[in-house]
């Protein structure tokens, strides 16, 4: 078999320990040739060499390329490795007039969408409007720069702008103290930033698999509607409103506010908001059936702005009632450095929360990001785009920016727009920096209720029913740890139910780490494969030989006793109708192990004396190249006396052989 062309990297090869292997005749190799390499193979990568490894495929993803003879010149050099850390280099070489045609006309249809909803946004953070168009100008530019992904668009989210006020609002009162509050929320995105960049540096990118796919529905679900609950201050023209986020505390202030005249809620603001989110809602609709009417759909939120303002101006509505969002300050993001709270008495509950909001950034913008790099046929890069993100929300928080990430519904819109490359969100950033120069003046007489119905529209797509019944057809635990993040954030608290279904989540994993399956393997018919015999009944078993595999990838403290304790068991349940027992070989399948620990190695040396009393031989078959190597180093290679085998089948020939050995 030929192996010249297969797939390995630079950092697989250099990770091993290369030794010069001889020329081998396949034909001739018996099985206990086949068994030494098993048992002596080169010693794995340690630690440090994972690490540094990590580091540079973070940076250099390709280093055969970057490092190649041919590029002997220091120019050459210095190019490449400015491509690999700023992908726009890389992909700017082939850009032309016809791809900058399609991104102006996305970055143009993305900044009429994103104008309306980033001051909507930073109105659901607790924050004065400007500071989401601040958000729509910095992140977007840097992730062009640094980014992998084409379509994606950058800037404030529905979600984030919740759990910002949610988790920094127990620290300070936004309403109490609006500056300190601001500057709280600077700092916030200032740590997210620095987790976020950690977490692709150091490819830590499994930590945000923490949260499951099921977590994320429920939580998303869950999170619109404590969203859409927050837009009813807007949507009534509430002047006071509970901080709490929590369904219960939301509709105690909505009913409140019918019954004390101070809080009244006033009947214009909620024709205003309810007629232009029809509006928007129709518009969308007709988008959908109709491919000509698309522009209309992502125009109609500017369009509501626009036409509302009018609508208030014209008849003086702000002085009947009507809550407006008065003075936007003109100009471009001021530096906001010195506004960071490095030494406040709260610097461990705002990097908590950091952490919190770094991990639901980043799980919204690789997911969008790798939804649509799929349809587009090309994969972006996981930890690649953890350092862009947290490279860009590092730099919007010395610019006075909140956390930004990816946003789905303004990704969608970039993609049917037709954008070719990040240079739409130069585009869009761009606009929004003109915006806040000339047309800030312009918003003085916008309506708080058309905001709250912008933000409304664009929260059906965060509720997923269809993939919530999915997740109870396929696995029930799942469901529960979607159903906990879906009441946990509607009936208590953002943060406890996306806590709530993380802890079950692990509690599942755990569940099945500490009690993994035991699968009895037997040959199938015809083939050279031992498959498990409940799941193949054909499955043929070897007389006097049990043949075993255990469902974990990992034997460790844990499971070890469990295992060890099964296996026992089930080797004491085998005996005949005379009592006697039917086993003298027991094979046990280690394809599955990743990798054992002391306490692992220790249940395995128990099985082993276990079984001797009772007559039992141990084989071990197929083990990953950890496993192996920890079992060598513990010496109980050497205690096997050679039952060690490169695959099941030859195992069981072993056994066999033995035994017509020992009848002879």
């Amino acid at each position: 078999m030929s192996v010249a062309n297969a797939d390995i990297s630079p950092t697989m090869l250099e990770s091993s320990t290369v030794r010069d292997i001889p020329a081998l005749d396949i034909d001739k190799c018996s099985p206990a040739d086949r068994a030494q390499w098993v048992t002596n193979p080169p010693e794995p990568p340690g630690i440090w060499r994972d690490l540094l490894n990590s580091l540079r495929d973070t940076m250099f993803p390709n280093p055969t390329k970057l490092f190649s003879p041919k590029r002997n010149t220091r120019i050459a050099l210095l190019g490449s490795l400015l491509q690999a850390v700023f992908p726009i280099l890389s992909w700017g070489r082939s850009y032309n007039l016809a791809m900058f045609k399609h991104d102006i006309f996305a970055g143009l249809t993305l900044a009429s969408l994103c104008i309306p909803q980033s001051i909507g946004y930073a109105n659901l953070a607790k924050l004065d409007p400007q500071y989401g168009l601040y958000t729509s100008i910095v992140p977007p530019l840097v992730y062009a720069v640094l980014g992998t992904s084409r379509e994606i668009a950058i800037g404030p989210v529905a979600i984030v702008s919740l759990l910002l006020p949610s988790l920094i609002g127990k620290i300070q009162d936004p309403a109490a103290d609006p500056l300190a509050y601001r500057n709280l929320i600077f700092t916030t995105t200032f740590f997210a930033g620095i987790f976020q960049a950690a977490f692709g540096f150091l490819r830590l990118g499994f930590l945000v698999d923490f949260l499951s796919h099921a977590a994320i529905v429920g939580f998303m679900g869950g999170a619109a509607i404590v969203i859409g609950l927050q837009q009813l201050k807007g949507l009534l023209g509430l002047t006071h409103f509970t901080n709490k986020t929590d369904i219960i505390s939301v509709m105690e202030a909505v009913f409140g506010s019918f019954r004390h005249e101070n809080t009244r809620w006033n009947p214009l603001n909620f024709i205003i908001g309810c007629s232009f989110l029809s509006f928007i809602l129709i518009t969308r609709l007709l988008g959908k059936k109709y491919k000509k009417l698309f522009g209309l759909a992502v125009i109609a939120p500017l369009l509501s702005v626009i036409l509302s303002t009018l609508l208030v101006f014209l008849t003086r509505a702000d002085q009947h009632g009507v809550k407006i969002v008065k003075r936007v300050p003109a100009g471009l993001n001021p530096i906001s450095a010195r506004h960071l709270q490095f030494h406040s008495p709260q610097i461990s509950q705002i990097t908590t929360a950091s952490l919190i909001v770094a991990v639901i950034a980043l799980t919204e913008a690789i997911a969008v990001g790798r939804s649509f790099a799929s349809m587009k046929g090309y994969t972006i890069d996981g930890n690649r785009e953890m350092v862009a993100l947290g490279c860009m929300n590092l730099a919007g928080s010395l610019t006075s920016c909140y956390t930004a990430t990816g946003s789905f519904s303004r990704t969608a819109v970039n993609f049917t727009a037709g954008c070719q490359t990040a240079v739409s969100n130069i585009v869009m950033a761009v606009t929004v920096m003109i915006s806040l120069e000339v047309l800030t003046k312009l918003l003085y007489f916008t309506p708080n209720a058309i905001l709250a119905s912008i933000i409304l529209s664009a929260l059906p797509g965060l509720i997923d029913f269809h993939q919530a019944y999915n997740i109870w057809k396929i696995d029930k635990l799942d469901f529960f740890a979607c159903l906990g993040a879906f009441l946990g954030v509607l009936f208590l608290s953002v943060e406890f139910g996306l806590l709530l279904s993380i802890v079950i989540s692990f509690a599942k994993i755990i569940l099945i780490s500490i009690k993994p399956g035991t699968e009895i393997l037997g040959k199938l018919p015809g083939t050279d494969t031992f498959g498990d015999i409940h799941q193949y009944p054909m499955a043929l078993n070897t007389p006097g030989v049990l043949i075993l595999r255990v469902k974990s990838s990992l034997l460790c403290f844990a499971n070890a006793n469990f295992i060890k304790d099964r296996i026992l068991r089930m080797i004491s349940n085998q005996e005949d109708a005379s009592g006697k027992r039917g086993i003298q070989f027991l094979v046990i399948d280690l394809s599955n192990l990743m990798n054992i620990d002391t306490s692992g190695i220790g249940s395995l040396e128990e099985l082993q004396n276990g079984l001797g009393g009772s007559g039992v031989e141990l084989t071990i078959a197929n083990p990953k190249w950890e496993v192996i190597h920890k079992l060598r180093v513990a010496n109980f290679v050497g205690k096997l006396k050679g039952k060690v085998f490169l695959s099941v089948g030859e195992a069981v020939d072993a056994c066999v052989a033995a035994k017509l050995g020992a009848m002879i």
